[in-house]
């Protein structure tokens, strides 16, 4: 799973604790926190354009995206493609 956003974003510091609690629950996933922002090519590939924005890949393809999660619900999506 790829993390963008910024460690100064609010939506991303808010978002850390509905995620960090899904992630415990996946010790299987591999999670990378991506800074993103001015000059950084690699959100601009994934077409980022929010903060936090999660993408789920499987074999190098994107299964999910999750944009800006407020709550533990808001990860539900992710939820559902991690369990199968």
């Amino acid at each position: 799973m790829l993390e963008f956003g910024a460690s100064w974003c609010p939506h991303c510091i808010g978002a850390q604790p509905a995620l960090q609690a899904l992630l415990a629950e996946h010790d299987d996933v591999t999670h990378f926190k991506i800074e993103d922002g001015r000059g950084k090519p690699l959100g601009r590939s994934f077409t980022v354009k929010l903060w936090p924005t999660l993408v789920l890949l499987r074999d190098g393809d994107e299964v999910m995206r999750v944009v800006r999660p407020r709550s533990r619900s808001d990860l539900a999506p992710l939820q559902f493609a991690l369990a199968s």
